[in-house]
């Protein structure tokens, strides 16, 4: 297809079970919509939004509802040529935690609190 465009954007952070990751993100454009492709392990998923950076962004969404974080992303391919790490990265915040969720000891001490002041 004569004007399709792609680019390629590496994206690094954690999986869902705290490893580290970094894999190629693909970005095809035809019609004036973009689509991303990623592959990691057996995780294959497909995301589309208006431009790369809408792709990408619903792309990151739906790897942090399955649990990945620290997620970051940086172009390194356009229309065939190697960019390298001449763009910066671009870094997707983790969604907030509710504070029921938190762990460690300030997850125990905040529900032995509230275990406490309910029998006052």
């Amino acid at each position: 297809m004569a004007g399709d465009q792609t680019e390629k954007h590496l994206l690094a952070g954690q999986d869902e079970r705290e490893r580290g990751f970094s894999r190629a993100v693909e970005i095809e454009r035809q019609e004036g919509v973009s689509r991303a492709i990623f592959r990691y392990e057996t995780l294959a998923l497909e995301s589309a939004g208006a431009g790369s950076t809408a792709a990408l962004a619903e792309m990151v969404r739906v790897l942090q509802e399955r649990g990945y974080r620290q997620l970051r992303t940086r172009l390194i391919f356009r229309d065939g040529a190697y960019l390298g790490s001449q763009e910066l990265w671009v870094e997707y915040a983790d969604p907030e935690q509710p504070v029921e969720a938190a762990g460690g000891l300030a997850g125990l001490v905040r529900r032995i609190r509230r275990a406490l002041t309910r029998r006052l």
